[in-house]
């Protein structure tokens, strides 16, 4: 098998404007914590919050386009959020595989995204199935 119990993988994402706002008139999700600055900071935040979903953009990139095979499906998916994430943020991404289950052709992940302060902003697992 390609996959190894252990393996780790690493990637970077910047939360440009294109991001935020493709997400917005995609999901037209308008929350005020998302688009409104005084709002964001009247809540004790630095300013507007970056949607969470945006991170499962992330994921679905990682498990779609960085794995070294192509033929996977998720199964499933958790993701904890931790820390507010902000625009232009730079997001650290590391994932290692924690399952191996051959008899179903299923590999799991642990992940987390860290902030350049290296707090983390999220966590979780995910599922993957191999299409082979």
């Amino acid at each position: 098998m390609i996959f190894k119990l252990g393996n780790k993988f690493e990637e970077r994402f910047i939360i440009t404007d294109e991001i935020y706002n493709g997400f917005i008139d995609v999901f037209k999700d308008k929350n005020p914590l998302h688009t409104n600055n005084q709002f964001a900071l009247d809540k004790g935040f630095k300013g507007q919050v970056m949607h969470g979903n945006i991170l499962n953009g992330f994921l679905s990139y990682f498990i779609g386009e960085c794995l070294p095979i192509k033929g996977v499906i998720i199964h499933s998916q958790e993701i904890q959020f931790k820390n507010a994430v902000y625009l232009n943020d730079e997001l650290y991404f590391n994932a290692e595989i924690t399952g191996i289950y051959d008899s179903v052709n299923t590999i799991e992940f642990k992940y987390n995204f860290k902030n350049k302060d290296v707090k983390i902003v999220a966590k979780g697992k995910i599922q993957i199935g191999l299409l082979i």
